[in-house]
């Protein structure tokens, strides 16, 4: 049986990506990022892994992930109040809310790698 599935992405720093997400309240759950090159990271019951690619081109990168969320719209509320700006050399962005035409309302975010980040909650 499986219980969870983890996505595994590519992070050209993983350090720079530990601070980027910690803006979005995850927290490191596992060592220190040097140790292993390989990051673990998460929020309430959820976990992105990320393994150091260096070389990896943030405005070419087709890594992604999509998560659902009780309430994607007040999450998207809370990242944005965080402040993300858009980043014109690594791409990095939040893109708002939309309902999609399969029932879900969602958003995305791209990391500084380049790596898409779908979150979605059911449409009320």
């Amino acid at each position: 049986m499986i219980e969870t599935a983890v996505p595994i992405l590519p992070s050209r720093n993983l350090d720079e990506t530990l601070l980027f997400y910690e803006r979005l309240g995850f927290q490191n759950r596992g060592a220190p990022p040097e140790q292993w090159n390989y990051l673990i990271i998460g929020r309430e019951g959820g976990e992105l892994h990320f393994f150091h690619a260096p070389n990896v081109d943030p405005l070419t990168t087709d890594a992604g992930c999509y998560i659902r969320v009780r309430d994607a719209d007040a999450l998207f509320e809370e990242w944005l109040r965080v402040g993300i700006a858009a980043d014109s050399v690594t791409g990095s962005r939040l893109i708002p809310p939309d309902d999609t035409d399969y029932g879900m309302r969602e958003f995305a975010i791209v990391d500084q790698s380049g790596n898409l980040v779908r979150i979605g909650s059911a449409s009320s």
